[in-house]
């Protein structure tokens, strides 16, 4: 491990192989944005994780583009041990959050357009 980098497991992060509390994953999110905020390197680490679904990486990965640039996140976030199986999950979090973030207002009114105002 290099000096200004954190390596954040997630394993032992939610106590167990899956990845799926949304609570878990604002945890995450917390430890990767004080890091980065510091201008620390960040790994995550999902070795031993056999399931993750996209409401944990939303919370932990997604919501960081709230805050970051892409180019930010390339530098300073890197994840390790991601099955094949889920490697599809983290590119659609990403890409979702990329087009969410981008523009926040159009997107909210997509979906009110598509579910109707209540």
């Amino acid at each position: 491990m290099k000096t200004n980098e954190i390596i954040i497991r997630i394993f032992d992060e939610v106590g167990s192989d899956s990845a799926i509390s949304v609570d878990d994953g604002d945890n995450v999110f917390k430890k990767i944005d004080g890091a980065i905020s510091a201008g620390l390197t960040v790994v995550l680490d999902f070795q031993n994780i056999n399931l993750i679904i996209t409401a944990f990486l939303n919370a932990c990965i997604g919501q960081l583009y709230s805050k970051y640039s892409s180019e930010e996140l390339r530098k300073h976030l890197h994840v390790e041990n991601v099955s094949s199986e889920n490697n599809h999950l983290f590119v659609k979090v990403i890409k979702r959050a990329k087009e969410y973030f981008e523009n926040p207002e159009e997107f909210d009114q997509s979906i009110n357009d598509v579910l109707g105002d209540e």
